[in-house]
């Protein structure tokens, strides 16, 4: 099957769709950054650096398969205060239907977080899809259960030309914990105690609870720390996440949410380390990705 990774950042989506046998043909992003970092992983593909809201569909390769995650700040409970580009972030879901029209793929599929059902606009979006003869199914996935060291609910659309929607089933792997892909020994650290007061209050509630070993959220609402013998929470654009062993402390590293994410030990990010965490949380995880994919290549 050929594929099209509209909106593909790092290549999170291509990694997945590759692995169970897609040829992805094309990767678009306006990021300079993660495009770069797709075309090192993925030397194969075309890459377009440009804004999909203007791409040209007709300069896209013939596809059986469009995978886009259009950009879901617009929609996310942790957009915080509505703001005037939030709208525009909303507005780039219709670039699917705009490729969708042109090169009419067999199967499209759309990835998003959950809110994205609850867009005022999502009826008429969807509606679109099937005037366009598609029949739309919509499931939301958690990561950890296709065996991702991470929870990380998303909601995928599949939309596609067969008699009946395409439903993905959700998978039954066995959770991973953190702890199997953390290297608790590896540096460096500092005493925690010098961190800042909400900190250490989670830190003193994750001791109670969990001992000397366990993850605590740097920023965010909660009071405590998390197990280690569970998949980390979901990992975002900015660090997150802080490893606690005794009375030492640090923030988790890129390899380490590389592969927290499920990406190949080998697969190289470019930019700073804050680029590269920010690709990291934009993400599609392949194992998720490759659930979704493979259940479609096999409905249709």
């Amino acid at each position: 099957m050929r594929a099209v990774d509209l909106f593909a950042g790092a290549g999170g989506t291509t990694t997945g769709a590759t692995s169970v046998g897609v040829r992805v043909l094309a990767a678009v992003n306006h990021w300079k950054t993660a495009v770069a970092t797709h075309a090192v992983n993925h030397p194969e593909a075309a890459h377009f650096c440009e804004d999909a809201a203007i791409l040209d569909p007709t300069t896209l390769p013939a596809h059986d398969l469009l995978l886009a995650s259009p950009s879901c700040v617009g929609h996310t409970r942790a957009r915080g205060k509505e703001q005037p580009h939030h709208d525009a972030a909303r507005a780039t879901a219709w670039c699917v239907i705009r490729v969708a029209e042109t090169c009419a793929p067999r199967v499209v599929v759309v990835e998003n977080v959950p809110e994205f059902l609850r867009w005022k606009l999502y009826p008429a979006w969807r509606s679109a899809l099937s005037l366009l003869g598609y029949r739309v199914s919509e499931q939301v996935l958690d990561a950890a259960d296709c065996g991702v060291a991470q929870h990380r609910e998303r909601l995928f659309v599949v939309a596609s030309k067969t008699r009946r929607p395409v439903v993905v089933p959700h998978a039954t792997v066995r959770h991973v914990p953190a702890r199997a892909v953390l290297d608790l020994a590896a540096g460096p650290w500092s005493d925690w105690r010098t961190w800042c007061d909400r900190s250490r209050s989670r830190i003193e509630n994750g001791r109670q609870e969990f001992g000397e070993e366990f993850l605590v959220p740097y920023y965010g609402s909660e009071t405590g720390g998390r197990s280690l013998d569970r998949p980390i929470g979901t990992l975002t654009t900015v660090d997150r996440y802080a490893l606690i062993r005794g009375d030492r402390g640090r923030m988790l590293s890129v390899a380490e949410m590389l592969r927290l994410s499920s990406f190949p030990a080998n697969y190289v990010l470019t930019g700073s380390r804050r680029d590269q965490v920010k690709q990291i949380g934009n993400a599609v995880p392949p194992g998720l990705a490759a659930h979704v994919v493979k259940t479609v290549m096999e409905a249709v």
